[in-house]
């Protein structure tokens, strides 16, 4: 099992907001420097708890995203934007490229949660599914 928190204020952009120009009638997609900032942040913040070694089979992924509460009381969820799937597609693309896992299809299973918090930042486990059944 890997489990740690990352105390930050958690990227708003995702990966959603990809751009597209177009070059001689072909489109080019590119990312926005908000994106490319909110990617270089997190793999900042993910390399320090990489595993030893990559997940090899199925696992389950749980994250809790810490928003800075403002006026909202501490542990109370957030049901405002940014959208939980669309926050994990960049997380998950983040930590396969540091090699969390071979492959961001082994996580089978997803328990993903945001709230307000007095303290801001990623709770993040990961746990091996085959060595839990």
């Amino acid at each position: 099992m890997t489990e740690f928190f990352m105390p930050m204020i958690p990227p708003t952009v995702t990966h959603q907001e990809h751009k597209v120009n177009t070059k001689n009638g072909k489109p080019i997609f590119y990312d926005p420097p908000e994106l490319k900032d909110a990617r270089s942040k997190l793999t900042a913040y993910l390399s320090k708890h990489r595993p030893d070694k990559p997940y090899t089979s199925a696992v389950r992924l749980v994250t809790k995203w810490c928003f800075p509460k403002g006026r909202h009381s501490d542990g109370q969820y957030k049901t405002t934007k940014p959208d939980t799937d669309n926050l994990q597609k960049l997380l998950k693309d983040c930590m396969t490229k540091l090699h969390f896992w071979t492959d961001d299809a082994l996580v089978a299973s997803e328990i993903t949660e945001k709230f307000w918090a007095d303290v801001p930042g990623i709770y993040i486990r990961i746990s091996d599914l085959e060595s839990e059944s």
